[in-house]
């Protein structure tokens, strides 16, 4: 390969930026990785006066998609767009155009990835979204490729910097959520409506691109169970340091018997695993191997650079296939007929707080209950009384869901529960 290859953008905010930047100060590295050199030939905008956060040749912008789409000069097309709908499209025409497509768009992925990975290995196009899921963090290659050889088990972890920052503040400097949310936003982590990020959206599709990589099923948004974080207090924050645990917005994807299960919720975390000390807006996502056994990705989650590097990453193995005559080649193609982990083989421990009558037996009655379902209690902490009622946490031994909202059920028909205050899943030791 001797002349330049030339690269097409749509966007050119904050990732697409980086792009340009990583471009135009890393040709070194890019020509002897490839043997020549990148070039961004074209850059679709909606709006060519617009204050810019890099210097751009104003040349390379338009407002015409057909400038990138249909230019016989552009090799790979790299959707820094966002949004589903107009990024799909561009996307469709870009792959029966017969040019291999980048994309940091995790929304769009997980609505329509499949759709897209079908158009594009009849196109003979690679389709890669290393960026869609971790940011910087060379997550999805590290399944895909580093991992391919074992039977990926388990894979949970922290895919949402947002929620992770508010949560650090909340745990670390007693902030409120609504304090720590407001903090969030002036510092850019968190858009002007949150609500994607803290009611466990984004996290949600970045898990069904995870489970579809580690587990060959075709697996949906409809099939993730999501619980936010706008509900989370400071009262249970407090109470899960004094039983030294800590409070995350955890994803999980597991499978056992070929059956999976895909979560998106506040999580207890002990201080003692990995993903206890893992603050602020970064990322990380701990995966269990049947034969590599525990491993753990970390970095950082969002950012201009760390993105566009992630970015950059798949324009440079696009290429390399372009080298060797191999695109389109790598697709993950669902191996298993997708079925759902039953809510009975669904296993956890489980944080409950409760609102109990100060009354002679009213925890009796409570563990009763609990050993009826065959859940038994691993650590009991209660609070004073304040007049006629004191607050009981407890946290349980492991648990099926199923019983476990059986017992959230009957609690309520309890006289000496007044009421059911908060229950999170709790996860120990790695």
């Amino acid at each position: 390969m001797e002349k330049d290859v030339s690269i097409g953008l749509l966007g050119l905010g904050v990732v697409g930026s980086g792009v340009i930047q990583i471009v135009e100060e890393h040709q070194e590295e890019l020509v002897h990785q490839l043997g020549c050199g990148v070039k961004v030939d074209k850059v679709l905008v909606r709006d060519m006066e617009k204050a810019r956060q890099i210097e751009i040749n104003h040349d390379l912008l338009t407002t015409n998609s057909d400038d990138v789409l249909a230019n016989a000069d552009i090799d790979v097309v790299v959707e820094v767009m966002g949004g589903v709908d107009t990024a799909r499209k561009y996307i469709l025409e870009a792959l029966k155009a017969k040019k291999h497509v980048i994309t940091a768009n995790k929304d769009l992925i997980a609505l329509h990835g499949p759709e897209l990975e079908k158009v594009a290995q009849e196109n003979g196009c690679d389709l890669f979204y290393e960026a869609s899921v971790g940011g910087g963090i060379p997550l999805l290659r590290g399944l895909s490729d580093g991992l391919v050889s074992d039977r990926i088990q388990q894979v949970m972890g922290i895919v949402n910097g947002t929620t992770n920052y508010i949560l650090t503040k909340m745990d670390k400097e007693g902030q409120s959520y609504e304090d720590a949310l407001q903090k969030a936003q002036e510092l850019g982590f968190a858009e002007a409506d949150p609500t994607a990020d803290v009611e466990g959206l984004d996290a949600a599709r970045k898990m069904v691109i995870l489970a579809r990589l580690s587990f060959f099923t075709n697996v949906e948004l409809d099939d993730v169970d999501v619980v936010g974080i706008s509900n989370v207090s400071a009262t249970d924050i407090d109470y899960g340091k004094k039983l030294d645990l800590t409070m995350k917005l955890i994803g999980f994807a597991s499978r056992q018997d070929n059956q999976i299960d895909v979560s998106v919720e506040p999580t207890f975390i002990s201080k003692t695993h990995p993903l206890a000390a893992v603050n602020n807006e970064y990322n990380a996502v701990y995966v269990s191997g049947e034969n590599v056994g525990e491993t753990m990705f970390y970095g950082a989650g969002a950012g201009s650079l760390p993105t566009a590097t992630a970015v950059m990453s798949d324009v440079v193995e696009a290429l390399k296939n372009m080298l060797l005559g191999v695109n389109g080649k790598q697709f993950v193609v669902p191996r298993f007929k997708k079925e759902l982990t039953p809510a009975d083989k669904r296993f956890s421990q489980f944080y409950l707080r409760l609102k109990v009558k100060d009354e002679t037996g009213a925890f009796a009655s409570i563990s009763d209950l609990f050993n009826q379902l065959g859940i038994s209690f691993e650590r009991i902490l209660q609070t004073p009384s304040n007049g006629d009622f004191a607050e009981v946490i407890v946290v349980t031994h492991q648990a099926s869901s199923e019983n476990f909202v059986k017992a959230m059920k009957q609690l309520d028909q309890l006289d000496v529960v007044e009421s059911v205050e908060s229950h999170y899943r709790v996860e120990g030791d790695a």
